[in-house]
């Protein structure tokens, strides 16, 4: 069997200094795996700074079934391309609280001093924002519930707008509200999101949260499928080891994090974070070349008879996709990125995602395109229109989203779209059909695209084209 490293228990944090919403995959293969690379390269400075999850979702439920039992330990694989595996037993997370289960005791540890920092990765679409407006969505029947008179917090926003409101009232220094989602200016979101929600609720709080409460700008990224049904078992016959909800992710990771925290930070410096004073950049870089990238391959290559991101990544349709979009649409709506190869960086990326080691289903990219696709891809569309530049590559992307949104493929075969709006999209999709720009009419997920000629213009031809002679042939036409 192979040896696998495991925390000391001596070295293990002995405080939760950090509390993270939306322990998943990601979190705990990147952030948390941070975290314990610090606490065994410095165990005595990094003791406090321990991971408490919190789950706030039903389906949360099940996270805290599996690590509680293993008193937070989890196992992390990385695969790579070339075959080799690792697994390394982590322990940074210490303690898991599932909110509807007691929403005291989880406002009770934010508003413990020993919270410095609360961390959140609950995905685009956890803020609660529209992605054209930008405004905090006050009509949500959770919050609605959550802003009522004497009620119980069950949001995300309710339980930590409590928590700071009884830090202010015992004299206590703000956490730091740090978002670890894939959302531009994700700092910036949280902000505005976490502040209107407050103003709501308390005005003369959403001052005091003004003045007292930093939420630092972050870039994060390691591809972290979700946990294949067999991993379990390969971890046990290969480690002797059974966990219950085990990670995989690929050995790529990054993460910049902006040097703004109220009550200070761990070290993250000395275990690979690249700690920096403007993250823009960085985090413009990745969610429009990778995170668009994606979105480039997935439609398509759904259409196209993939269901695995690396065999996906193997036609050299996808991979001449991938390269020019990045090159010719996304690049140009970038600033300079210190110290960072953009050539390089676009070839590591059809790279990374050609491993098959990983097995990244192209369903997971297709999945809460509504919160994706306007966060991610259309601002390069207005950018590049703004500059009076073209947009065919990025709106054949659209089209591919449209046509993969009618959820019946080019079999006849169903299509699962999943998505919180997927009932609306596939209606749209297929209104479409008679009413070409219907599905790009929704200016909650695309502004005003819909009447810019130098957009639709290659987005009908494109949806025309694949309706017509299907993924491959569409695609063929388009790179010829």
């Amino acid at each position: 069997m192979d040896t696998v490293p495991t925390p000391d228990h001596d070295c293990r944090p002995k405080r939760c200094a950090i509390v993270h919403f939306g322990v998943g995959g990601f979190h705990r293969a990147h952030q948390a795996m941070y975290l314990d690379r610090l606490l065994a390269k410095d165990p005595t400075n990094a003791a406090d700074w321990g991971i408490c999850g919190v789950g706030v979702r039903p389906a949360d439920a099940a996270m805290r079934d599996a690590l509680v039992p293993q008193d937070g330990l989890y196992t992390l694989t990385l695969k790579h391309p070339d075959g080799q595996v690792e697994t390394s037993v982590l322990g940074a997370v210490v303690d898991y609280l599932f909110a509807p289960d007691d929403p005291e005791r989880v406002i009770e540890r934010l508003a413990a001093g020993e919270t410095r920092i609360v961390s959140l990765t609950v995905t685009e679409g956890g803020y609660n924002f529209s992605p054209s407006t930008g405004e905090f969505d006050l009509t949500n029947p959770d919050i609605v519930a959550d802003l009522s008179d004497d009620a119980v917090p069950r949001t995300v926003f309710g339980l930590v707008t409590e928590a700071l409101r009884r830090r202010r009232d015992r004299g206590l220094e703000s956490f730091t509200v740090m978002s670890c989602d894939n959302i531009a200016g994700n700092g910036h979101v949280a902000r505005a999101t976490f502040l209107a929600y407050a103003r709501a609720k308390d005005p003369q709080l959403a001052d005091w949260i003004t003045e007292h409460t930093r939420f630092p700008n972050s870039m994060v990224d390691r591809i972290t499928p979700a946990t294949p049904p067999e991993l379990r078992a390969e971890v046990f016959a290969r480690t002797g080891i059974d966990d219950r909800w085990p990670v995989v992710a690929e050995p790529f990771t990054q993460w910049v994090l902006e040097d703004a925290f109220s009550m200070g930070r761990p070290a993250l410096e000395t275990v690979g974070v690249q700690i920096v004073d403007d993250v823009t950049p960085y985090e413009l870089m990745k969610l429009r070349l990778l995170n668009a990238g994606h979105q480039a391959l997935c439609y398509f290559g759904y259409l196209m008879g993939y269901r695995y991101v690396h065999e996906a990544t193997a036609d050299p349709l996808i991979t001449e996709l991938l390269r020019r979009y990045m090159s010719q649409e996304g690049r140009p709506t970038l600033a300079p990125v210190p110290g960072v190869d953009l050539d390089s960086y676009t070839e590591t990326l059809i790279a990374r995602f050609g491993n098959p080691s990983i097995a990244d289903t192209i369903a997971r990219l297709c999945q809460d395109s509504s919160d994706r696709i306007p966060k991610w891809l259309v601002p390069v569309i207005r950018d590049r229109l703004a500059a009076g530049g073209d947009v065919p590559l990025a709106a054949a992307v659209v089209a591919s989203w449209t046509r993969y949104a009618e959820a019946v493929d080019e079999h006849g075969d169903e299509i699962r779209v999943v998505d919180p709006l997927a009932a609306q999209l596939i209606r749209a999709a297929r209104r479409s059909r008679t009413e070409p720009l219907a599905f790009v009419s929704d200016r909650a997920l695309f502004g005003d695209l819909a009447g810019e000629e130098r957009f639709t213009k290659p987005y009908l031809a494109a949806l025309e084209s694949l309706r017509r002679d299907g993924a491959r042939d569409t695609l063929a036409g388009l790179l010829a």
